[in-house]
């Protein structure tokens, strides 16, 4: 009975042990790698709708490429500490510019080349009728929404360096793979059920060590014949 019941303290303290390690690493990791928020505008419909769940990877802000949904803070210029989302469209050294007529269609050029952009709403690259025309200083980047009607995004800042963002503004690039958070999450449950097997076992070895052996009477002397 001692040796079952030190067995069962002994995998409790592994089990709820190995449950909190894990708990942690995958918290600390993911706090990391990856962030998440919600979507409160329209900015980037029809790509990502309002309310929408973010994901993003936590990256430096020289990794971003064209094309990517970058997440940036730039409470200097948008009076709030908070990030923001929106698409790159020229990074350093690119010249932007809008816009130039292709067929029945208003593009935005980058470098002179009209960019294909079949991710804008309605296929209306322009929006708003301002024009501009942008050599983006190296070390920062020119975005814009998906949403070019409902989007406050660098044409809206011109005065400032050409509305461009500093790289090191940027924190994450939005991501639609879920694996990363899929596998931390399962991480997580299984954390979890290590921890309440721990607490199981843990109860068990209580038990067992407050239950007592059963008492066995002492045999009777020998009754000596007459």
């Amino acid at each position: 009975m001692a040796r079952r019941g030190r067995g069962l303290g002994i995998a409790a303290l592994v089990a709820g042990l190995l449950g909190v390690v894990l708990a942690g690493g995958a918290y600390g990791y993911g706090h990391d790698a990856y962030g998440t928020g919600t979507l409160p505008s329209r900015s980037m419909e029809p790509t990502h709708k309002r309310g929408e769940r973010i994901f993003w990877e936590r990256v430096d802000g020289s990794e971003v490429r064209r094309g990517d949904v970058v997440m940036f803070s730039l409470p200097e210029r948008y009076g709030s500490g908070g990030v923001f989302m929106q698409r790159v469209i020229g990074v350093g050294g690119d010249r932007v510019a809008c816009c130039t007529a292709v067929g029945t269609e208003e593009r935005v050029t980058v470098n002179g080349e009209p960019l294909k952009e079949p991710y804008v709403l309605g296929s209306d690259a322009d929006g708003v009728h301002r024009p501009y025309d942008v050599k983006v200083p190296r070390g920062r980047l020119f975005l814009l929404g998906d949403h070019r009607s409902d989007a406050m995004d660098s044409r809206f800042f011109a005065a400032d360096q050409g509305g461009t963002v500093p790289v090191d503004a940027v924190r994450g690039r939005v991501t639609d793979d879920r694996t990363g958070p899929v596998l931390l999450g399962t991480a997580l449950l299984v954390s979890a059920a290590l921890v309440l097997t721990g607490i199981g076992l843990g109860i068990g070895f209580l038990v067992v060590r407050r239950r007592r052996a059963p008492v066995v009477p002492p045999a009777p002397w020998p009754v000596q014949p007459v």
